[in-house]
Formats: structure tokens, sequence, C-alpha cells
């Protein structure tokens, strides 16, 4: 799965940060689908186990100048993405250690009728969902029923195979770690863009496509983005627990957490419930945005189904690497990387089990995944003093520029 391409081959559950360019013949065929057409934007367009050192606390009267500074510039940088990038509406949420938390909006909510953005609406949180479900797997080697070494076809016999792919040669960790060179079903899936939003797929049609493919590399040579890994995981996880993927993540992150605004949508579940801005395919080419936040979520599944919020989203970071979901061990094992080239707009990144850095200009890294599905993206990431922050925009990304800009407005998130 290239990490930059076309949004007539993939809107979502992909790597967190792609180019996303737009055709006319993409457009044309939404028209013709009947999906809402609104007016167009006003502005077309291995590391370490720990990241950098919290700086020392400052006194008071710094601490307040330099909180205002913050969400200057943050606030700055979020009106940027819509002035600027031509984003309808951006959300975004900041956790400091101490669990104190700010909000910010920019834009509009609605094209249509200009209403506010929601503080802390829901969106599709799309390529985020795999920090839960390798949360949840890595939860199930801790209790001796998952083995992360482990062929593949010990847990799903026959089920792994096609040209040059055989789950005999590929492990669990080389699926959470992107790393087993299986195909991209998002490749193919989404070249047929308007019917894969509103068609109702099983894992095992998603499998299907994918294993039509050629593999990308071998297992364990390098690192290659695959949705195909993840829905395996969620597989993986179910054969050994008996319940439901969905369940499972409720169950073992979503309650313990109190995440109250996350959740697994039910099968056929097309809206989004509660406080939710309008997400959108993008203005391009003199054409008017769309309105696609209506979408069949499955095809996400494992691997991007879940829908939440920004605050959720630090909520979840914060409980993840402040060990409240994993023991030790497994968290050790998740932090564990590789190269991985292109994940974002900034260079360096590396992926360890669901889990990615992102280099910050202040020094060091944040840990970090995000994701894109139909008319969302989100980008987040949590440092080593345990401040975290996640920025959400409700359009595709059309230009390399706005991919820069919302990777930016993070960095701004987390080093102003």
């Amino acid at each position: 799965m290239a990490q930059h391409r076309t949004v007539g081959t993939s809107p979502g559950r992909t790597p967190r940060r792609r180019r996303v360019t737009a055709s006319l013949a993409t457009l044309g065929g939404l028209a013709a689908a009947g999906i809402l057409a609104v007016p167009a934007l006003a502005s077309a367009g291995a590391a370490p186990a720990s990241g950098p050192a919290g700086a020392a606390p400052a006194p008071a009267l710094a601490a307040a100048a330099a909180h205002g500074q913050h969400r200057d510039a943050l606030q700055r940088s979020l009106d940027g993405l819509v002035a600027d990038d031509g984003f309808p509406g951006v959300l975004a949420s900041v956790r400091e250690s101490n669990g104190k938390t700010r909000t910010y909006t920019a834009g509009v909510s609605d094209l249509r009728t200009k209403a506010k953005v929601p503080e802390n609406g829901r969106v599709r949180i799309a390529s985020n969902t795999k920090m839960f479900t390798a949360t949840v797997v890595l939860q199930l080697v801790g209790e001796g029923k998952i083995a992360l070494d482990e062929p593949v076809e010990t847990y799903l016999p026959g089920v792994v195979r096609g040209e040059g792919i055989d789950g005999r040669r590929i492990t669990v960790r080389q699926l959470l770690q992107q790393t087993s060179g299986l195909p991209d079903y998002d490749e193919v899936l989404f070249k047929d863009f308007v019917n894969a939003l509103d068609t109702y797929y099983e894992p095992d049609d998603l499998l299907r496509v994918a294993f039509a493919a050629e593999p990308e590399s071998q297992p364990g040579e390098k690192f290659v983005y695959s949705n195909t890994n993840y829905i395996l995981a969620g597989l993986v996880a179910q054969k050994v627990s008996g319940r439901p993927i969905g369940e499972l993540i409720t169950k073992r992150i979503i309650e313990p957490l109190g995440l109250r605004d996350t959740y697994w949508p039910g099968e056929g579940e097309r809206t989004i419930r509660g406080p939710h801005p309008r997400g959108y395919f993008p203005a391009v080419d003199g054409k008017p945005a769309i309105d696609i936040t209506r979408s069949e979520p499955s095809a996400g599944w494992s691997a991007g189904g879940l829908i939440g919020t920004p605050a959720d989203l630090n909520r979840f970071f914060a409980g993840l690497l402040g060990g409240k979901l994993l023991a030790p061990a497994q968290l050790a094992e998740m932090k564990k990387t590789v190269d991985a080239p292109g994940f974002d707009t900034v260079g360096g990144s590396r992926y360890g089990l669901g889990l990615a850095t992102f280099k910050l200009s202040c020094g060091g890294f944040a840990w970090t995944h995000g994701g894109i599905a139909p008319g969302y993206v989100t980008v987040d990431g949590i440092t080593a003093s345990g401040k975290v922050a996640t920025v959400a925009v409700t359009s595709l990304i059309t230009t390399e520029k706005a991919a820069k800009d919302v990777d930016a407005a993070l960095d701004t998130a987390l080093c102003k």
C-alpha cells in the first residue's frame, strides 16, 4: 500500500497522513450516486522506550504566559487549516500530564448551515483503531493465549493463502508490526469509492480481495502498511477468546478507561451518534465539497472501524502509555519498532506493534498513530512527559502542503 495515492483508490482506514488527491471522475461518480453536494470550501486547496525529557516546571507567571502563547499558537495553526488549506472544520484537544484538558475548534461543522463545530465532537477515528486492536492482542499475549512469534496459521489454520501468501510463514508480531508483506485490500476496494461508502463487508470479503493480489514483500523483510494485517489480528483475537473483536475492545479498553464518547458501530450503522461535525470529500478541480458523513464502517473493522472524540483518544493514549492497559512486558513489546518510511510528512518515523513515533520540533518524539476515514483525518500523539494531543479535520487531504500543515498543528499542540 503506497503512502501517497488518489482518493479514488482509497479514502480511509489508511496510514495517518497520506496525501489524497481527488479526481473529477470520482467526484462525478459521487454526484451520480446521489450523495449530497454542498457549497464549495472557501479556500480549496527501533526507537527508545521513552520520548523526550519533560521540561522543568516554570514559575506561575511564566506558566500562565506560556499557556496563553500555546493557546494562541495552536488556535492560529487550526485557523490556518481552515483559511489556507480549505478544511471545513477542525477539532482539537490537548491534555496535560496532570489531566487538565483544553479544547479547540475552527471553521464550521456543516458547510450548508454554517453551524459551529461541536467542541470534542465525534469523528471516525479510522486507523487509530489499530492501537486498540493491538492492545487487545497484547493483553491476550499476557494471558498466555497468543504468542507473538507464533505463525498466524496456528490460530487461523488455512485462512492466509494466496499466490506467494502463506500464513505458516507470517507471525502475529509481523501482523501488528506491519512487516508481513501482505497486500492491502484497501488498494482494490476503494477504487470503486462510491459503492465502498455504502457496502457492507464481512472480514472474509476483505481478505478475499487482499489475497487475490500479489504480496508487497516477503514476511519480515520491511515495513509495508497494510490494513489486511489488522483484519487478521482481529480474527486471531476473536478465535482465541471466543468473543467478537468489537466486544473485546469495548470490555477491555473503552469501558475500563471510561471512554464515554468512543464506540464500536453496530452492524450496518452508517451514521455517527451524538454531536459531530459533518465529514466531506474535498472541493477540488472546481467541484463542490460533498458530504460523506454517512458511511459504512465495516470496511475498516478491526483495522479502522471505531468512532470517538479527540479527548477520548487523548485519554486512551494516557491510559495505554501510563500502564493501565498492558503489563510492562507487553508494553515493552509494543514499543519495539522498525523503520517506517513515509508514515508521516516529518520523516524518521518508526512503527511498533500498533504504535508509531512522530518526530517533534522541540526534541525527541511522541508516540502516535492517527487515521484517515471517509470525511475525517485525525493526528495524535503523547510525549514522554505525558502531554497528549489530538487534531481532527473534517475533510480528506488533497495537497502535500495540507498534509504537512496538519502534522505541524499536532507538533504545535505538543511543543508550544
